[in-house]
C-alpha cells in the first residue's frame, strides 16, 4: 500500500519476546518473504541489534525497518540513552544507537512507543513527538503505538509533522480496535494491528462462525485473521515463531474474502 506517497508491505515480521531467538527468526522471516520488519530500541522486550545481525544479509533498499523510541517508563535499565537528557535529545539519542543496531544509515518509520499516561498527552509526549519530528529528514513516515482514540486526535492536533501510522494492540471484543482504526480513517493515517492472534485466542480457536467461514475457504483460522485484517485496511504484524506458519500467513495476502464473511469477522467478538 502507499502511505503519504511510500511503498509500505502489507504485513510486518513482527520481533518483539525474541530474545535469543531474534536474528535466526527474522532470517527465517526473511527467508520466507517478509520485507518488513518492526522493532524497538527497548531492550526489557526487543532485541533491536539482533535484528540488525539477520538484516545485514539483505540488500537495504528491499527493506522497510520500523523501530521505535520508548520513554524511560517503558524501559528497563538497559537504556539506549541518556535518562538525565531532554527527551527530545533522548529521541535522538535513540535514533542514533538504532542506526547502530540495525547496522543501517536510515529507517523508514520511527514510532513513539506508547503515550507516558493512559490519558491525553503528558508534556513529555509532546517533548517526544517533537524530537521525532526533528528526525524527519531522515525518516520519512512517523507515527504513535498504544494510543486511544482520543490520543490519536491530540497528537493530530499538536503534530506538525503529521502522524502516518498508529500501531495498537487489536482486540475483536473492541471491533478490531474500531475507534481508534476510525480516528486514523479520519486523518489520513494508517493503522497497523498487532497481537491479531495471541489478544484473540477464543474467536480464532474456538468461534464457530470464525472456523467455518476459515474451512469454507480452505484456511487456517489465523490465516483467515489475517486476510480479514487486510481486507479492511490495516497492516497486520505478524510475529510467529514457526517458519510454516510464516509461509501461511504470507500466502493469506492473496485471499479475497466475501464482503458478508468480512462482515462476520468484524462482529466476532463481540457475538
Amino acid at each position: 500500500m502507499k502511505v503519504r506517497g511510500v511503498t509500505v508491505p502489507d504485513v510486518f515480521y513482527g520481533t518483539a519476546w525474541k530474545e535469543s531467538r531474534t536474528t535466526g527468526l527474522v532470517e527465517h522471516a526473511l527467508a520466507a518473504g517478509f520485507r518488513a520488519i518492526d522493532t524497538a530500541n527497548q531492550r526489557k522486550h526487543y532485541d533491536e541489534a539482533a535484528v540488525g545481525r539477520a538484516l545485514a544479509g539483505v540488500p537495504r533498499d528491499e527493506l522497510f525497518v520500523q523501530t521505535k523510541f520508548t520513554h524511560v517508563g517503558g524501559q528497563d535499565e538497559r537504556l539506549p540513552y541518556d535518562p538525565d537528557a531532554p527527551v527530545e535529545d533522548q529521541v535522538r539519542q535513540s535514533f542514533a544507537r538504532s542506526l547502530e543496531h540495525l547496522q543501517t544509515d536510515r529507517i523508514d518509520s520511527l514510532i513513539l512507543h506508547g503515550p507516558s499516561q493512559r490519558v491525553g498527552l503528558h508534556a513529555d509526549d509532546v517533548a517526544a513527538w517533537r524530537g521525532i519530528e526533528s528526525l524527519t529528514d531522515r525518516v520519512p513516515l512517523v507515527g504513535a503505538s498504544n494510543v486511544t482514540a482520543e490520543q490519536v486526535e491530540s497528537l493530530v492536533a499538536i503534530a506538525r509533522v503529521p502522524p502516518a501510522f498508529v500501531q495498537n494492540r487489536c482486540y475483536a471484543s473492541r471491533g478490531w480496535d474500531r475507534d481508534v482504526r476510525a480516528a486514523c480513517a479520519r486523518h489520513g493515517i494508517a493503522y497497523q494491528g498487532f497481537s491479531l492472534l495471541t489478544a484473540n485466542r477464543d474467536v480464532v480457536q474456538h468461534h464457530r462462525g470464525v472456523r467455518a467461514i476459515a474451512a469454507r475457504y480452505g484456511l487456517t483460522t489465523a490465516q483467515l485473521i489475517f486476510a480479514f485484517a487486510r481486507q479492511v485496511g490495516m497492516i497486520a504484524l505478524i510475529g510467529t515463531t514457526s517458519s510454516d506458519h510464516m509461509a501461511q500467513d504470507l500466502a493469506s495476502l492473496h485471499v479475497e474474502l466475501d464482503a458478508a464473511d468480512v462482515a462476520a469477522i468484524d462482529v466476532a467478538g463481540q457475538t
